[in-house]
């Protein structure tokens, strides 16, 4: 799918260990293992700067609603435009397939878990249609929102430059995993990504990968940024099916690495120049306003989340969330889950919380986290002290686990 370097990355580490004769590896974090240490001094949460920028934009919120058709329609990417948050339209789902909507949604949340992967195959079969992809683009402009979208790199070159033409803002190139080179078996030439993002006219955010070498050769494209994870999202079935993956706090921290390999390549190459910064997103695997300064301590610019955008009233599947990989006609990798209806996406992002299980006011949480651990803005908050805590969340919860409230919620 996209072309380059094809030379094979080694293992990463500085203390090797073998899991058997002849295989060496590494210990790797997810959130749930790691814990952010408080600093010297605290602050107000109100002084706290939770902006950044991707590409020309800047954003008032951290979190990204991923570009999943059971979290994000029109409506989804319009409301949270004027939250100061971005949602992400899935350009090749049922958005762009069906004019009228309602019904397919339906048969997607009445179907039981037996069916579901073959009833969802079937209706992802209808064709992409360059009109709605016009129409769903120029509705969410007319909001005043910044508008994204997600097409996969098979696809990007066809559906591209139709988006961009229709007025969208920011195109994100998204597969299970991107590699810096893809071999195809028909023939098939590659996505040039460093020519696809010269050209295009838009800024382009590329994934998702976990590793330092991939991400240090994706930047070298020119892309705006990266996304971060394979497999955590709470539908994605990637880690099950083809045993991949690497847990969220160490891929962070490695693609985050590369980013500053990058800038400093970048910056020595040119001293009087001030180069553009492209954004680590985290994406996945993040649940509580916790999980999310974490993956921003960690390294990450910003956070893209499904399953808690999927819980609000304005989401379009009807209380379900399901993958993206999941209508694969071939071999699915994602399933539907549960998520409820909760409360809409204004609370969920800014609050008041009706809850106290850190599902939320995500922003608030995170404000209150950097307020009581020093960090008055996204950068301080990378410099926090991280540490290894695999009882974080069980230490003394007893009674929240035995009656199930609050950290003890399943």
């Amino acid at each position: 799918m996209i072309s380059g370097n094809s030379s094979k990355p080694k293992v990463q580490t500085d203390s090797p260990m073998m899991i058997g004769l002849g295989k060496a590896s590494r210990r790797a974090y997810g959130f749930d293992e790691i814990a952010l240490v408080p600093g010297d001094y605290t602050l107000d949460p109100e002084l706290c700067d939770i902006s950044y920028e991707l590409g020309q934009f800047k954003f008032e919120t951290p979190i990204i609603a991923s570009g999943m058709d059971s979290v994000v329609d029109v409506k989804v990417a319009a409301t949270l435009g004027k939250l100061g948050s971005l949602g992400v339209l899935n350009l090749q789902g049922i958005q762009t397939r069906y004019e009228n909507l309602e019904e397919i949604y339906e048969k997607i949340a009445k179907c039981d878990k037996d069916s579901f992967v073959e009833v969802m195959q079937e209706l992802y079969k209808a064709p992409i249609q360059d009109s709605l992809i016009q129409k769903r683009i120029e509705d969410i402009k007319k909001s005043g929102a910044i508008t994204a979208v997600s097409i996969t790199p098979n696809f990007a070159e066809k559906y591209g430059p139709v988006a961009v033409a229709a007025g969208c803002d920011i195109i994100f190139v998204q597969s299970t995993v991107t590699g810096i080179e893809h071999r195809s078996a028909n023939g098939m030439p590659s996505l040039n990504l460093a020519k696809f993002v010269s050209e295009l006219g838009a800024p382009v955010v590329v994934g998702n990968c976990v590793t330092y070498k991939t991400a240090l050769e994706l930047l070298e494209t020119g892309v705006a940024g990266i996304l971060v994870g394979i497999g955590p999202g709470a539908a994605c079935t990637s880690r099950s099916v083809l045993g991949i993956g690497v847990p969220m706090a160490t891929a962070i921290a490695d693609c985050a690495a590369a980013r500053a390999t990058f800038m400093e390549k970048r910056a020595n190459a040119d001293k009087s120049a001030r180069p553009a910064r492209p954004a680590m997103i985290a994406d996945g695997g993040m649940v509580t306003g916790g999980d999310i300064c974490k993956a921003l301590a960690c390294g990450a610019d910003a956070v893209m989340i499904g399953s808690p955008f999927a819980r609000a009233t304005e989401a379009p599947g009807h209380g379900f969330h399901w993958g993206m990989a999941t209508p694969s006609p071939v071999l699915p990798r994602g399933t539907r889950i549960k998520v409820g209806t909760t409360v809409s996406l204004e609370r969920i992002l800014h609050g008041p919380a009706l809850t106290d299980d850190g599902t939320q006011n995500l922003t608030g949480a995170l404000k209150t986290s950097m307020a009581t651990l020093g960090a008055s803005n996204l950068t301080e908050m990378k410099e926090v002290e991280v540490i290894i805590a695999p009882s974080i969340l069980t230490e003394g919860k007893v009674y929240q686990n035995a009656q199930q409230l609050g950290m003890g919620r399943k």
